[in-house]
């Protein structure tokens, strides 16, 4: 399989710094085997921007082509923000998302995911969400005690019930068959606040190259508003 694939990330029109964190930070290609990934992090002041950029740096450290499985790179950038805590009792309380794609020559992409930073998969016109939030109003939404309209709304809906930094996590993982004209996105939380899956899909459909839909997409966000960062990396996948 081929890969191509595009980045972009922006502070919003809110915030004053990028908690963001994203890997690897320029456009590029590859047949493959490549590691993609996108952090959000937390914890006031520099806190959250430490957390996401030791996670990417140690989940990245690793070469693509290393016998190191998604799930153990997000179990090393768990270690890592810990650690950094550990080191330096200011950063208490600081912590991150991750979700990551190692995609492989065969067309097989392995994620690995904790948070609520997504991965969507459009294909055949047909945008799906193949990441699960980590958060309290999707945990509400499965026990059917609320719907998805009322989680737009509710009072906790950016409560987080899984992150990286905090202690031993849980890691999502799954593996998807790509196919030809298949189009992945990966994303923080700050594009699908402020943007409908509905105008995402079109986005996605528009028939732009990666680059330029990154952005497209990043700047849909903020002139929704922009209260986040926004990071996103869009890959199409050619035969």
């Amino acid at each position: 399989m081929r890969y191509v694939w595009g980045t972009g990330t922006h502070v919003g029109r809110v915030r004053d710094g990028n908690e963001d964190s994203l890997f690897p930070t320029d456009s590029g290609a590859s047949d493959g085997p490549a590691v993609l990934m996108v952090a959000d992090g937390m914890g006031g002041a520099v806190a959250g921007e430490v957390a996401s950029r030791l996670a990417v740096e140690a989940a990245s450290e690793a070469a693509p082509d290393d016998d190191v499985s998604p799930e153990d790179r997000v179990t090393s950038a768990n270690r890592a923000v810990i650690d950094a805590t550990t080191e330096d009792p200011s950063l208490a309380g600081m912590g991150t998302t991750m979700t990551l794609v190692l995609l492989n020559p065969d067309g097989v992409a392995d994620f690995a995911h904790v948070g609520d930073s997504r991965a969507y998969l459009l294909r055949d016109d047909e945008l799906d969400l193949i990441t699960t939030d980590h958060t309290l109003v999707n945990e509400l939404i499965e026990l059917g005690r609320i719907t998805p309209e009322e989680a737009e709304h509710h009072p906790h809906r950016h409560l987080i019930t899984r992150v990286l930094g905090l202690g031993p996590v849980g890691v999502d993982t799954f593996s998807i068959t790509l196919t030809d004209g298949d189009r992945l996105l990966l994303c923080s939380d700050g594009l699908n606040t402020m943007v409908s899956d509905v105008t995402i899909k079109n986005l996605l459909a528009a028939g732009e190259g990666v680059e330029p839909t990154a952005w497209a997409l990043i700047e849909q966000a903020n002139t929704a508003g922009g209260i986040d960062n926004t990071t996103v990396v869009v890959i199409d996948v050619t035969s």
